[in-house]
């Protein structure tokens, strides 16, 4: 009997198993599938002009638009509080080419270029945060995609509000209402179908949305200055902050919208892991990224500012609202067209945003969770199921503590950023040992102590302990001005805190599998084999013994073989 239910069990095991290579031990199907392997030419399809496309489409989103009135609202000019998101971004562009290019060039995801700072088995933790992360953050875009949606229908169909003159609520005592859930569930279905196309293929979609969703912005941004008669009186209205209070001001705005971009930051290898060679992935988002988050912000505060004239009392800083606001005038059959064509382009930038930044990240995460059932196509569904089941209305209803409470999660990966970028940079110089990432043997040169790196989880531990105190004055305690500081630059004390502490522990206790010199050799790798075979020609593996000051390059400390 036991017998026949081992049988079943290791028959529904190998059925639900996804594509991996034969051949493979027991460690090595923890660390390997068709989805964590080296991205082989063939599927290396994302151009210059695709990650232009991708950036431009990201852009254009809900919290883009917002990301000024914070600022203005604490004290900063819109010129002020537009110089930050310029400054901001401009730096968040630098951080997604230092990742990316890792990706880029060997060719590799974010969860296993973390095996080489983190070690085998360590990099599990740092993946399962940002997989985390992106499950909840899915299902709060999710329900912000739900709210255009909603304006979408009723546009259309003018009843389609909770009330005495709309829908009568039939889920009571649940946080929401039967049409902002209805709404919600319609954005969650119909998100399911694009997680069924491949990383590689799904570029179309941001190039589709690179199009529609800016030309709808654009319209919206001249609608509301020919309604308003003008750009409004935001533009003209001076900032109140002076002095040090306005510099510390200025930090925080920069601050926030590279904490905005945090968690693009570490994963930006699972997308330029898909480009045709490193510098297609370079300059298209050192440039894109910053043009276009600047140009959405400009939008968003000339549209808030015209809101004022418009409606009259305090600027709408949501364009949500904003809409709805235009459909509660009821001008007639032409506004209500164009508050759909809005809302639809925005349905299409929060489905981008949260396949481009959530579901792919998540998919690709839990691939290395569980790499023998998982790919990214089903992490990609688990992450949508539990982002409906989470019940993102209920994290919502205080927005202050929430937002604050995701702005401090850009504390843990500024720390893994800080890691992973030290790591490849200045430690190894550009060095990787492919097929050695998918080793669970313990002589690997990236399995460390029982598989985990302390050097790594050390510094990454210390890139958060700078900033606890600062947090905790964040969230109302009594804490030194001094602290506070610090957690306004959050990211950069995490960042070079960890970064630091990872250099100097690796000068006093070198690691194995570094280069002395300059030593990218992505270049060499095509299709691998990551099975332990003796037979290199079995192995169907390109192997090549660099031995110190091969290849002139340069000379490599340890002499080891490079697999690919």
């Amino acid at each position: 009997m036991e017998k026949v239910k081992n049988s079943k069990v290791g028959y529904w095991s190998d059925k639900l198993a996804v594509e991996s290579e034969p051949g493979l031990t027991t460690a090595q199907l923890m660390l390997y599938n068709h989805d964590l392997k080296p991205v082989e030419p063939e599927r290396r399809q994302w151009g210059a002009w695709n990650f232009v496309g991708f950036w431009v489409a990201d852009s254009f989103n809900i919290n883009t638009w917002m990301i000024s009135s914070s600022n203005i609202a604490d004290g900063l000019s819109w010129w002020q509080s537009w110089l930050c998101v310029w400054l901001g971004y401009s730096i968040a562009a630098c951080f997604v080419c230092l990742t990316g290019r890792i990706g880029a060039t060997y060719h590799i995801s974010f969860p296993v270029v973390n095996r080489a700072s983190f070690g085998i088995w360590g990099a599990l933790w740092p993946v399962f945060n940002r997989a985390a992360m992106a499950c909840i953050w899915y299902g709060v875009q999710a329900w912000i995609g739900g709210t255009c949606v909603y304006l979408m229908i009723r546009s259309i169909w003018n009843s389609w509000r909770d009330g005495p003159d709309g829908i009568a609520n039939g889920i009571p005592s649940s946080g929401t209402n039967t049409v902002a859930f209805a709404s919600f569930f319609l954005f969650w279905l119909g998100s399911l179908p694009a997680i069924w196309f491949p990383v590689h293929k799904i570029r179309h979609l941001f190039t589709a949305k690179a199009y529609f969703v800016p030309t709808a912005g654009f319209a919206f941004f001249i609608w509301a200055i020919v309604r308003a008669k003008g750009i409004g009186p935001i533009v003209k209205q001076p900032g109140t902050a002076k002095g040090s209070t306005l510099g510390w001001l200025m930090v925080r705005g920069i601050m926030s919208a590279i904490a905005n971009f945090a968690t693009l930051i570490v994963n930006d290898p699972d997308f330029a892991r898909f480009a045709r060679k490193p510098r297609d992935a370079l300059w298209s988002q050192l440039l894109t990224i910053p043009l276009g988050f600047a140009i959405t912000s400009f939008i968003g505060i000339i549209v808030s500012s015209s809101s004022t004239v418009i409606f009259g009392g305090d600027p709408i800083w949501n364009p949500l609202t904003l809409l709805e606001s235009f459909l509660d005038e009821d001008n007639g059959h032409g506004q209500r067209f164009g508050v759909f064509i809005i809302a639809a382009a925005f349905t299409l930038a929060q489905l981008g945003t949260n396949i481009a930044a959530n579901s792919v990240s998540a998919g690709t995460d839990m691939t290395a969770l569980a790499p023998r059932w998982i790919n990214i196509r089903r992490g990609g569904y688990i992450c949508a199921l539990v982002g409906l089941v989470m019940c993102p209305w209920q994290l919502l209803k205080d927005t202050n503590s929430f937002t604050t409470y995701l702005s401090a999660y850009s504390v843990f990966l500024s720390s893994i950023a800080g890691v992973m970028i030290c790591d490849y940079y200045w430690v190894r110089k550009g060095y990787l040992q492919i097929k050695d990432l998918y080793s669970g043997k313990k002589t690997g040169p990236y399995y460390y102590t029982f598989g985990i790196h302390w050097r790594g989880y050390a510094a990454y531990i210390a890139g958060i302990l700078i900033n606890v105190v600062g947090f905790a004055g964040a969230i109302g305690k009594e804490v030194p001005i001094g602290a506070k500081h610090i957690y306004d630059l959050n990211f950069f004390a995490g960042f070079i805190i960890s970064s630091g502490v990872y250099y100097g522990l690796c000068r006093f206790f070198p690691i194995p599998a570094t280069s002395d010199t300059w030593l990218e050799v992505g270049d060499e790798i095509t299709e691998i084999s990551v099975a332990y075979h003796t037979d290199s020609e079995n192995a169907g593996a390109y192997d090549e013994e660099v031995m110190a000051g091969g290849n002139g390059k340069g000379p490599v400390e340890e002499t080891t073989s490079k697999n690919f």
